[in-house]
């Protein structure tokens, strides 16, 4: 059978019609010295014969059939796998702007969905691999998984075998044949929110009010999840366009645990407080006052026996306290919330939402995405130290597509550092430099409390 898209990942490709809903991961790799070009290209090259993704691209599919994964007969590792020196002055400045060119260009929707360029030539003597690739290819989680493929744990490495044999190729099937298959395929993703109907109907037989109940609880989740946002929370924060800019900071992850654990809360929601602080700050200097602001918090729903690839988080959004300046009260509201979210029945019926989604006109999904005043995600990345063919791993920031909000903000964690990569939406946030500033500061008052 063809790989058609799953639901969700077919929902964030029919978007993509709009620039500014794009869906473009970047990660940028930070590295002491340049890796061993020949063994990094080597690699890649076994990676791309893992994840069969890495070697196909994204067709249309006739009628409502969701898009399908095609193999791409004329892949070429060269044109995906790239080597640059970085240009003057070759310091972070250099490669947070290299960063934010590859987010805010498109894919030749022709090939593969991914791209990595090695940079080399730093003013520090070292060197950084920066990546990119299509939500619709994996997800933050995913992408972690898959890096844990291509690091090593020890700065002397093994050298992999060379590869052999063709990477492994999908039969096609007609264009006709693959849409019958593509409406099964969609069919199914929507009826999965009712394969708990028999057990459902026992339970309504021994129990009616209990089985009603549940019932209702769970078109009630579905309903909060999918339901119209009420527009940004933020008065300042309105405009929304294409042009990005990107920014980094990073914290120690020891001190947002224990500021979180001290509070009541756990690592996410100290993290979160912290923008949530940094955001009362931004609004102060514009003069606004703002109670709370709508935040989409993207939850992994994949499972071990889920592959790398593809996008298995779903996306949900609830309300962030901003206009409290205590901290700890701030955490300990957030943990609520975010212990409320991560509950919802909706969650097993995430695919469900998206195929309904996907045939919703698209007007009406960009204005509701475009409410979302911002995205928060945290991704658990590497615990010990890790290397890159024979170079070491410093640090690693990931950049999250704003997917329509005014910025997305992604805690990547690192050893024992938690590294944040920001994605501004400068049509949202002109002064990108003091908001900067004030999301730092917002980390400093929440860090405090790990004392």
């Amino acid at each position: 059978m063809p790989g058609f898209l799953r639901s969700s990942d077919a929902f964030i490709w029919s978007i993509e019609s709009d620039p500014c809903l794009r869906s473009t991961i970047v990660v940028l790799v930070l590295l002491d010295r340049p890796p061993d070009w020949r063994e990094l290209t080597k690699r890649f090259e076994l990676l791309s014969r893992v994840v069969p993704a890495f070697r196909e691209r994204v067709v249309p599919s006739p009628g409502l059939a969701p898009p399908r994964w095609e193999p791409d007969d004329e892949f070429d590792l060269a044109f995906h796998l790239r080597r640059v020196d970085a240009p003057a002055p070759g310091d972070m400045a250099t490669l947070e702007e290299m960063a934010r060119i590859a987010a805010m260009a498109d894919f030749d929707r022709a090939r593969p969905l991914w791209e990595c360029t090695l940079i080399e030539g730093l003013v520090d003597g070292g060197a950084a691999l920066l990546c990119k690739v299509n939500h619709a290819l994996t997800d933050g989680v995913g992408a972690v998984e898959m890096a844990a493929a291509l690091y090593d744990r020890a700065p002397q490495y093994e050298e992999w075998p060379a590869p052999t044999g063709a990477a492994p190729r999908t039969t096609r099937a007609s264009p006709y044949r693959t849409a019958a298959l593509g409406a099964v395929r969609y069919a199914t993703d929507a009826l999965k929110a009712t394969r708990r109907l028999p057990a459902l109907v026992g339970k309504g037989i021994q129990n009616p009010a209990k089985a009603v109940v549940e019932t209702c609880e769970t078109a009630a989740s579905v309903w909060r999840t999918a339901q119209p946002t009420r527009g940004p929370g933020s008065p300042i924060m309105i405009d929304r366009h294409k042009g990005r800019r990107l920014a980094t900071h990073h914290v120690p992850t020891e001190g947002l645990h224990k500021a979180g654990l001290n509070a009541g809360g756990s690592l996410n929601d100290a993290f979160i407080a912290a923008v949530a602080g940094g955001l009362r700050r931004y609004h102060e200097k514009h003069g606004a006052m703002v109670e709370s602001l709508t935040m989409t918090m993207p939850i992994s729903v994949r499972t071990p026996h889920d592959p790398p690839g593809g996008n298995r988080a779903t996306l949900m959004r609830f309300e962030v306290p901003v206009g409290i300046v205590d901290a700890a009260e701030r955490i300990r509201i957030i943990h609520e919330a975010t212990a409320k979210v991560r509950n919802e029945k909706s969650l097993r019926h995430t695919e469900f939402i998206a195929a309904a989604l996907r045939l919703a006109p698209r007007w009406y999904v960009g204005s509701a995405l475009r409410k979302v005043d911002f995205i928060a995600s945290d991704v658990p990345g590497f615990a010990e130290p890790i290397y890159l063919a024979g170079a070491a791993v410093r640090m690693q920031y990931a950049f999250s597509p704003t997917l329509g909000a005014a910025f997305n903000i992604t805690l990547l964690t690192c050893v024992d550092e938690c590294a944040l990569g920001i994605n501004v939406d400068t049509a949202a946030i002109q002064d990108v430099d003091v908001f900067h500033d004030c999301l730092i500061a917002g980390f400093d008052e929440v860090l405090a409390l790990a004392h």
